[in-house]
């Protein structure tokens, strides 16, 4: 082989390199700051769908509120977002935080379920000598709920309204952060008690127990089963609306890191990964594939994605699954419920 032909196959190589880097799409996905169980499972996927396809590279962007996220993906800003059964129907019908969104209702329509997943547990956090031991003992105390406006804010507030009738502001003060400006706080101590969600053992709080005793607050088994038995009905109400449930954070998951002696039960969500309905169907369907086909390995290295399946990936009925993700689930057999399709 000459030296110029030689060249030429080369340059042909790397021209055909060039053109399929090029011709790979570049998909933007938005998830919540560094700070749940969310961030973890969307960059977890997405370095998942990044590792196993070339036709499409997952961008990450992990800033700003779920929210705002669902409207900009309806508008085509944005590919695929966090989701949540409760925050997908508010904004169906134009209500609360979308209230003055006129167009809300008429967005909502192009977003689409990939699947949903376990936000997980509300871990209610205080430092083991603040002297709190029951969710009442936040009286008079600085408490972050999570950021202003966004879901999980509102459902820490609506738990703790449901089991001690204290409302922000009038009880309590709620601290103003983002994600990580509050876990920062929190371990500066300049506040009393940091509320956030994740599914144990989650990580941000073996990192929180590795410096400090840590108590997590909450219900006890018998103050847990008086709540579903009905003796609270705001309490009950609250675990059982849609995408909530009762949640348990069981006793040793953290190591001595976390004083609590029993069982700590506490609320739970649900939430989603969505994207817009008029993404091909193709990348939805090779982005659902390449996570749910890698998902054992995943789990090698990612305890906290054990409780990501199939058995909560449907387990809401109120957004359809995209075209491209149904695809998937058919071809793998997977029993898909009716309200979905």
């Amino acid at each position: 082989m000459n030296r110029f032909t030689k060249a030429c196959l080369l340059g042909a190589a790397a021209v055909s390199m060039a053109t399929s880097a090029i011709a790979q799409e570049k998909l933007k996905m938005a998830t919540i700051a560094p700070g749940s169980s969310a961030y973890l499972v969307m960059t977890t996927m997405a370095s998942t769908v990044n590792a196993h396809q070339d036709d499409y590279e997952v961008i990450v962007d992990a800033t700003g509120a779920a929210t705002k996220h669902m409207v900009e993906a309806a508008q085509g800003k944005l590919d695929v977002v966090m989701s949540s059964p409760i925050i997908y129907n508010l904004m169906a019908k134009g209500a609360a935080m979308y209230k003055n969104l006129d167009t809300a209702p008429e967005l909502s329509e192009n977003l689409s379920l990939m699947f949903w997943f376990p936000y997980g547990a509300y871990h209610i956090v205080t430092y083991a000598d603040s002297g709190i031991e029951s969710i009442e003992d936040l009286r008079d105390k600085r408490v972050f709920l999570g950021p202003p406006g966004g879901g999980a804010y509102n459902t820490a507030k609506g738990w703790v309204s449901a089991l001690t009738g204290m409302e922000p502001g009038a009880d309590y003060t709620p601290v103003k952060a983002s994600w990580g400006a509050a876990l920062q706080g929190f371990q500066d101590r300049q506040f009393d008690v940091y509320i956030s969600g994740g599914i144990p053992p989650y990580p941000q709080i073996e990192q929180l127990s590795l410096t400090s005793k840590l108590r997590i607050v909450g219900l006890n088994k018998a103050q847990a089963d008086s709540v579903l038995a009905g003796r609270n009905e705001a309490a009950k109400n609250a675990v059982t609306a849609l995408g909530r449930s009762l949640d348990v954070i069981k006793q040793g998951v953290y190591g001595d890191g976390v004083v609590n002696e029993e069982d700590v039960y506490t609320i739970g969500s649900l939430v989603g990964v969505a994207a817009r309905l008029d993404l091909s169907d193709d990348a939805v369907y090779q982005m659902t594939k390449s996570f749910w086909e890698n998902i054992e390995e995943i789990r090698k290295t990612a305890p906290y994605m054990n409780d990501v399946n199939l058995e909560t990936a449907f387990a809401a009925s109120n957004l359809k699954l995209h075209p491209g993700a149904l695809k998937y689930y058919t071809e793998a057999g997977v029993n898909i419920p009716a309200s979905l399709k």
